[in-house]
């Protein structure tokens, strides 16, 4: 199982997250208590393997300021975490992760619009997008055919709950901020027991 720790904002906890496993690391670029320059997040990617995935997370920002962002801070995937349409969201030449918010089993539908690598299942969008800490009803996800699709899930995983996550949604990645925090901070303890937890469940191959 592939892990994503989303609201990096320094070294320290970067380093720790790859120590334990990560394979992807968020870099919040939109407006949220995660925020992070282009430039520190530079000074971090500098300092990561080249196989860990590094995610800039944008919430319906214009594809230049995006593609400037990526020049500066060195990210290699883009996470669309708005309003953004699906001819938007294929127009970039970086892998693109596209974040919906599902509340009902209609809100799947919308999967077969978009036509990026990765599709991000969070939950119904609060004050910010993602990053709430809440959880949508994995259930309705039992008989959706994915069609191939990169699933990452998220929304209200922790290290107690993420193995069950993962056996309702199989998904290619699980995706987590708040739910590896102490008070507002990334917890190293809770991140590498999220990444061991997840990465002892067996994925399903989809047929």
């Amino acid at each position: 199982m592939k892990v994503k720790i989303c609201g990096i904002k320094d070294i320290n906890t970067a380093i720790s997250a790859i120590e334990s496993g990560v394979d992807a690391l968020g870099f919040v670029f939109a407006e949220s208590k995660r925020k992070i320059n282009p430039e520190s997040a530079g000074k971090i990617i500098r300092e990561l393997p080249g196989e860990v995935l590094k995610v800039g997370v944008f919430v319906n920002e214009t594809k230049e300021t995006i593609e400037e962002i990526a020049s500066v801070s060195g990210i290699n995937v883009i996470q669309l975490h708005g309003d953004e349409q699906p001819e938007f969201c294929s127009s970039f030449s970086f892998p693109v992760i596209k974040a919906l918010s599902i509340g009902s089993l209609d809100d799947l539908s919308k999967l077969d619009e978009y036509s990026c690598e990765y599709i991000l299942l969070d939950s119904p969008k609060g004050k910010y997008r993602g990053g709430s800490g809440v959880s949508f009803d994995w259930s309705i996800l039992n008989d959706y055919q994915m069609k191939n699709k990169k699933i990452i899930l998220a929304g209200g995983l922790n290290p107690e709950n993420v193995e069950e996550g993962i056996n309702a949604a199989n998904p290619y990645m699980v995706d987590v901020s708040s739910g590896v925090e102490t008070e507002g901070m990334k917890d190293l303890e809770k991140i590498k027991r999220f990444i061991d937890n997840a990465k002892s469940v067996e994925r399903e191959e989809v047929k």
